[in-house]
């Protein structure tokens, strides 16, 4: 299960352009938060106290406790539901949070961790990772930080799909069972070499067959 840290905010008053940028310049990062059973209203959060947290993840999507000051419920668990920065600064521009109730059922983008080296790769081979995260669904105390799978038994030509993934109690998938997750291929240098080799023994299967008609 994912940590949940807690985060400190404020409501937020002043909207516009104008506003946010102000907020910017002076550390902060203009925000809001909304959910199905409450109206949406906006909050500010210090982007130095959101960047320690948001270093620590492994997915955008997480979940925080918000500690909203002068909201009338202060304490609300709330799901990172998007994160918008400054493509050229890398600055933290604008954030959606989505309050969210313990037994709500939540989607998010965790990503996906082959580990452990296969016994293709101590082959020679080469493992491919083909899908690196993978859309989730499950309640918000079952939110996992990563799905770890194991691939120490692959060899070469052997893969891994969606539906071998070993999900945490509570939490499930729609996408493709089929869907190829990582592979495990022949190396350059082995296909090169076997094609070398190929070519070699065309070669001599050449000259053998001139030396017959001779």
């Amino acid at each position: 299960m994912a940590e949940q840290a807690t985060l400190p905010a404020e409501k937020r008053e002043a909207n516009g352009t104008s506003a946010s940028k102000r907020l910017r310049r002076e550390g902060t990062v203009p925000a809001v938060v909304y959910g199905s059973k409450q109206r949406a209203y906006m909050i500010q959060v210090k982007e130095s106290a959101f960047s320690e947290i948001f270093r620590k993840q492994a997915s955008d999507n997480f979940l925080v406790n918000l500690e909203i000051e002068g909201a009338e419920e202060k304490s609300k668990l709330a799901f990172v539901q998007d994160v918008q920065r400054n493509p050229l600064t890398g600055g933290f521009v604008h954030l959606d949070f989505r309050a969210v109730l313990d037994d709500e059922i939540i989607s998010a983008d965790v990503p996906i961790s082959l580990e452990g080296e296969s016994l293709g790769v101590k082959g020679g081979g080469l493992l491919e990772h083909l899908l690196h995260s993978i859309e989730i669904q499950c309640k918000p105390g079952d939110l996992p930080e990563v799905i770890v799978h194991d691939v120490s038994d692959l060899n070469v030509g052997q893969s891994v799909k969606v539906g071998e993934l070993k999900f945490p109690e509570g939490v499930t998938t729609k996408m493709d069972p089929d869907v190829l997750v990582g592979l495990v291929a022949k190396s350059r240098a082995s296909i090169s070499a076997a094609a070398a080799g190929g070519e070699a023994g065309g070669a001599g299967e050449g000259e053998a067959e001139a030396e017959e008609e001779a």
